[in-house]
């Protein structure tokens, strides 16, 4: 872990009960650059009627678009969830060198992550590897927020 992971890993969960509130998905991240936040996002996906409209693509294309390039190998993305398929393909495309989250895709319904695909193994064939980092002090409360989603809808 490194300093201050678990801020920064609080500010992704805020994002997601961020999306709650504006009646998205409850899933959120932050871009973190040199120890500072460069970009947040939710999921929005269904508000804006964009099923590819995920906190870390929203993320990936507006921080791209603010600092005019398609390299992020100097930062760092939490999550409140694990990275699906598209999300961690477009991860690395994007070159993200790390990616810390709150909570396994194991402890959440598999038709949130669309197939079963794992991306731990497909991260072992990249020719860049993703530093993929869990922190399990948040996930409890990720899974809260999930639950209280499903709830009511």
């Amino acid at each position: 872990m490194i300093k201050n992971d678990l801020y920064f890993l609080k500010l992704a969960v805020n994002q997601a009960k961020k999306s709650v509130k504006l009646g998205g998905f409850p899933a959120g991240a932050v871009l973190v650059k040199h120890h500072q936040v460069i970009g947040r996002a939710s999921a929005l996906g269904n508000k804006l009627n964009d099923p590819t409209s995920h906190p870390e693509i929203a993320l990936i294309r507006k921080t791209c678009k603010k600092l005019k390039t398609t390299d992020l190998s100097g930062c760092i993305l939490y999550t409140s969830m694990e990275s699906c398929l598209m999300c961690f393909m477009a991860d690395s495309w994007a070159n993200i060198p790390r990616i810390v989250y709150a909570c396994r895709r194991s402890q959440v319904s598999p038709a949130y992550y669309g197939s079963s695909t794992d991306i731990h193994e497909i991260n072992k064939t990249l020719p860049r590897p993703i530093d993929l980092v869990f922190l399990p002090d948040l996930e409890p409360q990720v899974l809260k927020i999930i639950k209280d989603w499903e709830n009511k809808t």
